[in-house]
């Protein structure tokens, strides 16, 4: 029997003092959730779904309520859900009428023989399999309105990007990697993506070994930032590869930060948990929303680089 444990993240950005509260007591709900499921025998699959939809719910991350908005006005999310075990993966892009787009890829994990939906087709599918649909508009909140209209206002008056040295813009997605008491592995990620970006622009969250990633033999991540650089150097996956040749996940997880700025100038965090139950965090944003949960009980903080 291994010990479970849950480690989750809720995003790497400049977050103000003011709002260090409302992120650690939501990621304090969150592995609760998550957690819970855990000690009862459930898998990582449950656990980690269930702490991602609390802070998909929880207006404070961008994710669910409160994600970020489109250079249009609207919400449109991604999310991935990963299963170490048998490498079965869901993910869902540019959904606006699921309020809990990790719920709707756990989905399409278990139920479809596909990987990926998209758009009208991944609401389609979820609504199918017993989801019910909600109003884009449920999903906006007013300060994520305020922030647009003031990324927008600042795009037209030439003024630079404030999306790591400010807090107009940031990266706030949300994500979890848990390791079960029978030792499977499992990995999700969900966000509504970067302010202010055209509509159908997908992130690295929902994408196979970008944003998420998990197999038993090498290790479980999440990552949260700037999701164009993830991308392009596949960074989830090369960082459970570390694992996978003898890296700790922490040293992973160092080394992947400094390789996604060293190449690209990217900005970022990233959560690993191995085989064994050994954990890796490391981030190169101002600060990053965490928590761990075990037997020996809860720590989270939001960390300063």
């Amino acid at each position: 029997m291994h010990k479970p444990t849950l480690l989750i993240h809720g995003g790497a950005w400049a977050m103000p003092d003011a709002e260090i509260d409302a992120h650690e007591n939501g990621i304090a709900n969150a592995l609760a959730a998550g957690y819970a499921l855990l000690e009862k025998g459930g898998t990582a699959i449950d656990a980690v779904e269930a702490a991602v939809a609390v802070m998909e719910d929880d207006e404070t991350f961008d994710a669910g309520r409160g994600s970020f908005l489109t250079n249009d006005g609207r919400v449109q999310m991604d999310a991935l859900m990963m299963d170490g075990n048998t490498l079965r993966a869901g993910g869902v892009a540019c959904v606006e009428r699921i309020k809990n787009p990790i719920r709707a890829a756990r989905l399409v994990l278990e139920k479809s023989p596909h990987v990926y939906f998209v758009g009208t087709g991944a609401e389609r599918f979820a609504l199918q399999h017993g989801m019910l649909p909600c109003h884009n508009t449920d999903l906006v909140t007013p300060r994520e309105q305020k922030r647009l209209y003031a990324a927008q206002e600042a795009e037209l008056a030439g003024l630079p990007d404030t999306t790591f040295s400010g807090h107009l813009a940031s990266h706030d997605t949300v994500g979890a990697v848990a390791i079960d008491a029978e030792g499977h592995l499992a990995a999700a990620t969900s966000t509504g993506g970067t302010l202010n970006k055209a509509p159908g622009r997908v992130g690295d969250s929902s994408l196979i070994g970008c944003g998420c990633y998990a197999d038993n033999h090498s290790a479980a991540v999440s990552l949260t930032g700037w999701g164009e650089p993830i991308m392009k150097l596949v960074l989830g996956k090369w960082a459970v590869d570390r694992v996978a040749a003898g890296a700790t996940p922490q040293q992973a997880a160092e080394e992947a930060i400094a390789y996604l700025y060293q190449r690209l100038g990217g900005h970022g965090g990233i959560i690993l948990i191995g085989p064994d139950g050994s954990l890796g965090l490391a981030h190169n944003t101002p600060r990053m929303a965490w928590g761990i949960a075990t037997a020996d009980g809860q720590r989270l903080g939001v960390t300063r680089n």
